[in-house]
């Protein structure tokens, strides 16, 4: 395993190795360059057998308690926002790859409750955390996104729409 300092990264990661899915962890201290110009790196690529192989970028989030959000205190579940620096970078390598590749985002949620109360199927431990992985194409998501913040360069989608068209990353594999 990679050594990777970001924990969503990692947590993906030991997710991957333990289904004994095949994956390419990516360099990001090696930026890469391509047709003169420089090109946000994605953070995996991951073998598919049953669709296209995925360009993942892994957008960390943490996953309010579910038994919180019933009584009002908890917010921002289903958080997807991305920079328009984020769809750049993974629309330009989708092309790069070409056919048989596809740009994915991978939103890694670390829950901050127990599990049994998230809405998730399938929750991996890592380092005595639970995550949920869930995937969405670029272009679905791009579909559904509207603006969040010019300041910052930032989209998202609405909470409801992103859980209608997010998927377990087991699903695209």
């Amino acid at each position: 395993m990679a050594d990777r300092n970001i924990h969503y990264e990692a947590a993906f990661e030991d997710y991957l190795r333990s289904r004994g899915w095949p994956y390419v962890a990516v360099d990001e201290a090696k930026k890469a360059i391509f047709a003169g110009s420089a090109i946000k790196s994605f953070d995996f690529l991951v073998y598919s057998s049953s669709g296209p192989n995925l360009l993942v970028d892994v957008k960390g989030r943490k996953f309010p308690d579910s038994g919180l959000a019933r009584r009002g205190k908890a917010s921002r579940a289903w958080e997807n926002w991305i920079t328009r620096q984020d769809v750049e970078g993974l629309g330009e390598w989708e092309k790069v790859f070409g056919q048989g590749f596809s740009a994915f985002l991978v939103f890694a949620y670390w829950l901050q409750g127990p599990p049994q109360r998230a809405p998730f199927a399938d929750v991996h431990l890592f380092r005595q955390e639970h995550y949920a992985f869930v995937a969405v194409r670029l272009g679905d998501y791009l579909t559904a996104a509207r603006p969040r913040s010019a300041k910052w360069q930032t989209i998202a989608m609405g909470g409801a729409d992103f859980a209608r068209l997010a998927r377990d990353v087991a699903a695209f594999l």
